[in-house]
């Protein structure tokens, strides 16, 4: 492998190295997507998934299920809407909310869908070489950051 200067910096480079990742595993994914006529976008699939599920959920509960910010979800809600992908009803005890669900089209296109993030998994797998450690790495620092948060330790720290 050629120098990598990200790699040479240690945990300082760790955030652009993730980004770094993201970033390819997106513009792949859309790159994939786009060359299967499919008319989703990468980070979609959490979404579809969820309501699968769920069957029916608010913007705020699908935000707290994924740990996403509420503007976050309802720019991609939003997306899947114009699409076609999602249908929203007023809830009959609070106005203010809309219960989302699959619509006719996604629920028809989600087995066509589900084999393409199953491509999607497997490539994962393959890229991990069936290793774990990475994700139970994540959850690690997923639950750390939960129970004190990233700024707020660099502050404690240079506070010494």
């Amino acid at each position: 492998m050629e120098e990598d200067f990200l790699i040479e910096m240690g945990y300082p480079g760790l955030t652009a190295r993730l980004k770094r990742l993201s970033d390819l595993f997106v513009y792949q994914t859309k790159e994939f997507y786009k060359e299967h006529n499919l008319d989703i976008e990468p980070n979609w699939h959490m979404i579809f998934l969820i309501l699968k599920k769920h069957n029916q959920l608010t913007v705020m509960e699908i935000s707290e299920l994924l740990h996403l910010s509420h503007p976050a979800i309802v720019k991609l809600i939003n997306k899947m809407k114009k699409k076609g992908y999602i249908d929203s009803v007023k809830d009959k005890n609070d106005y203010r909310k809309y219960q989302l669900t699959l619509s006719k089209k996604a629920k028809e296109r989600l087995p066509v869908l589900e084999a393409y993030w199953s491509a999607g998994e497997q490539a994962l797998e393959e890229l991990l070489e069936g290793n774990r450690k990475l994700l139970e790495q994540l959850s690690i620092v997923e639950k750390n950051i939960e129970d004190s948060d990233f700024k707020t330790r660099m502050e404690q720290l240079l506070n010494k």
